[in-house]
């Protein structure tokens, strides 16, 4: 599939059909997540993923009433990220950002999967609210990682149509 078509074709869906996402799949996903640029290679993007019942009702417990709606039957993956890996000092230089540009890494590594999830017919939703100290717990994700969003996977129950985006000249300036 072309990329254009890819990019396309993908879309934050709210309804899904019974959680049938395979971890062979999940595992292509992720390979191709670790495919995307990050500072000096630090490569600090770590995912933790819930396909058994218990951990997705543990996640489905931690996320906010309206998502809980949008996410019935889907699986999810928790991104975070590894602080003081992405930006920081090295070789006596640190990004204006500092560890910040960890979730930037992160949102590189993210793009790639949604596109790969779509790739291998899987929809997603990406939530930011959701109750961290509770996800951290049961995945015993290290406090040294900034746990960022939480995306939904599965399957698409019915069409989602595209929303509108902005005009170019809204959002693009050339000189």
């Amino acid at each position: 599939m072309e990329l254009s078509e890819l990019v396309t074709k993908r879309r934050s869906v709210r309804k899904y059909l019974e959680a049938d996402v395979k971890k062979e799949d999940i595992e292509e996903i992720i390979r191709c997540a670790q495919k995307a640029a990050s500072w000096k290679n630090s490569q600090a993007g770590r995912y933790y993923v819930a396909l058994s019942e218990e951990a997705r009702k543990v996640v489905f417990d931690a996320l906010p009433d309206f998502n809980q709606r949008s996410t019935v039957n889907a699986s999810y993956i928790i991104a975070s990220f590894k602080e003081k890996l992405s930006g920081s000092v090295r070789e006596g230089i640190m990004s204006e950002e500092g560890d910040l540009w960890g979730a930037y890494d992160l949102g590189l590594q993210n793009s790639y999967l949604l596109l790969k999830a779509s790739e291998l017919g899987y929809d997603t939703l990406i939530m930011g609210l959701r109750d961290g100290k509770a996800i951290r717990e049961y995945f015993e994700i290290p406090e040294d990682e900034i746990i960022m969003p939480v995306i939904a996977i599965g399957k698409r129950d019915g069409d989602v149509n595209l929303r509108p985006r902005k005009e170019l000249d809204e959002i693009l300036k050339i000189r």
